[in-house]
């Protein structure tokens, strides 16, 4: 959903915030798997500064985390939530069903959705995005109609591809990960299939996203290091994470090339590596000024020391954003800036 950003006044922002009772001194996060590292870098980094108690992270997935966040407004509920994809018009729609009404969109960074594998693989796994698709797709076309996918080996799929079994463990229906892997690697891997590509995005949408349930593909739970465990534990896996666990695991794990490019943080800010999105927290402005410390937790996680080039969240994996974004971002963040839909 596009949104657009305008300023809460002062008196809105106090009646919110009036309806908030205080009763916890601990800042609440919720959200992404993607983006809890980060959040919990933050958390910790503003304990070790402040002397206050640590936010309380917990990871949800971005889906979990949004109906967390967006259940009310009160001490029962979240402050924050971190999340791997932009908030949906339906997520929007239940924070307003729900008096939450004030909410500021903050882009931290950029993050590459990494596929890996174990550096025990005597491969150099290298793949296009429609390779990925054939392979991981629930529905494939074959003789010009769409059928139950069929390839058991990637060596099915395209006979460069290694001659193993197709295994991948990845996120699941509740992660922004998921949602930003479907769209970014199946659903443009199938349009870039000739005889798909005339049928246009929506077509391609409402037949290629679903991903496999005979077992090829599974889902390993919002828990990415459980994905990196299961590799360590087999050389021929996939698995399907953020960029932060991949550079996080560099000594027992290594990329899967895109056509022909892999992760970086150069690749990713440049766009050149294919699989690539903007990670966000979502903060409820209600709850600043009630809530101890949540403002001065929103400025700590936006400082350069945080978001910067050579911050510790870029120390994490994250991709910092421009210097003039980034300006944006931190400026729009410790001004409790307010998102409102599009008007169309």
């Amino acid at each position: 959903m596009s949104l657009l950003k305008t300023t809460v006044s002062a008196a809105a922002l106090a009646a919110l915030s009036a309806g908030v009772a205080q009763a916890r001194d601990e800042i609440r996060v919720v959200g992404s798997s993607t983006v809890f590292p980060y959040s919990q870098a933050a958390a910790e980094n503003f304990a070790n500064v402040t002397g206050a108690p640590s936010p309380i992270v917990e990871s949800t997935g971005t889906g979990g985390g949004m109906k967390i966040f967006c259940g009310g407004i009160g001490e029962a509920h979240a402050d924050l939530t971190g999340a791997s994809r932009a908030m949906k018009a339906s997520e929007y729609e239940l924070c307003k069903e729900n008096g939450v009404t004030d909410i500021t969109e903050v882009q931290i960074g950029s993050d590459g959705l990494s596929i890996a594998v174990s550096r025990d693989s005597e491969h150099d796994w290298d793949m296009t995005k429609t390779q990925v698709y054939l392979g991981l797709a629930a529905e494939v076309p074959i003789d010009g109609e769409m059928v139950a996918n069929p390839y058991m080996k990637w060596s099915d799929v395209d006979s460069s591809l290694p001659d193993e079994e197709i295994l991948a463990y990845g996120p699941p229906p509740t992660s922004g990960t998921r949602d930003a892997f479907v769209e970014l690697a199946i659903v443009e891997g199938c349009m870039e299939l000739p005889m798909i590509a005339d049928k246009g995005e929506d077509w391609a949408e409402e037949n290629c996203a679903r991903l496999r349930q005979d077992g090829p593909f599974v889902e390993a739970g919002e828990n990415d290091n459980l994905i990196v465990q299961r590799l360590q534990a087999d050389a021929n896996a996939v698995g399907i994470f953020g960029y932060s666990f991949l550079y996080e695991n560099q000594d027992t794990l290594k990329a899967v090339a895109i056509g022909g490019v892999t992760p970086s943080f150069d690749t990713i800010e440049s766009g050149e590596y294919g699989i690539s999105r903007p990670l966000f927290f979502y903060v409820k402005n209600a709850h600043r000024g009630v809530i101890p410390n949540l403002q001065e937790f929103i400025e700590e996680y936006t400082t350069e020391d945080a978001m910067g080039p050579g911050g510790y969240l870029s120390e994490r994996g994250m991709v910092p954003l421009g210097d003039e974004k980034r300006a944006e971002e931190q400026k729009e963040a410790v001004e409790a800036v307010n998102m409102a839909p599009k008007s169309s």
